[in-house]
């Protein structure tokens, strides 16, 4: 009998460890995710999106790292009609775009960090061969809203024009 009770005792403590382990991951997930505290938690649990000037709302991808910004949408044969790429930078400047490798046409809408649209270079077309055209804003921008070709002027985005985000991590801040 004390065999079995050390053992129960003994599968006891493991499920408890076990327990306490995963409590404490989980914990350290929440924790994490609240590393952006410029997110409320309903944004959090909502993927981001662009609000566009005539109430069209398109879903976002992220790109915010330096791999993330060098492949951006290249090698994709589609893009859907309500999805676009939001390029985040970590100080204002004027960065510099370009085609190589994309395979649809796009739109690149240049952003202040207020959301306010600086410059659209509009229906940019792939890149097939170098040297490839370059594209730039004319002034400062912290975010570049990638989307397919005809988007911005079938939508009102013009220079001038403030774009509304949600569960977009500090681009209003300018980062």
């Amino acid at each position: 009998m004390r065999l079995r009770n050390t053992t129960t005792m003994a599968a006891a403590a493991l499920v408890l460890i076990i327990l306490s382990v995963g409590c404490s991951r989980s914990s350290s997930r929440t924790q994490a995710s609240h590393v952006r505290p410029t997110l409320s938690s309903t944004e959090l649990l909502q993927p981001p999106t662009v609000t566009l000037p005539d109430g069209t709302v398109i879903k976002l991808e992220l790109a915010e790292t330096p791999e993330e910004h060098q492949r951006g949408l290249m090698f994709r044969p589609h893009l859907d009609a309500d999805r676009g790429m939001l390029f985040l930078f970590d100080q204002v400047s004027y960065p510099s775009f370009w085609m190589k490798d994309t395979l649809i046409p796009l739109d690149m809408v240049f952003l202040d960090p207020a959301g306010k649209v600086t410059d659209v270079a509009a229906s940019v077309p792939p890149c097939h061969s170098e040297p490839c055209k370059q594209y730039s804003p004319s002034k400062p921008s912290s975010a570049v809203l990638e989307l397919n070709a005809g988007t911005a002027a079938d939508h009102g985005i013009e220079p001038g024009v403030t774009l509304q985000f949600n569960g977009v991590p500090s681009l209003i801040l300018g980062r």
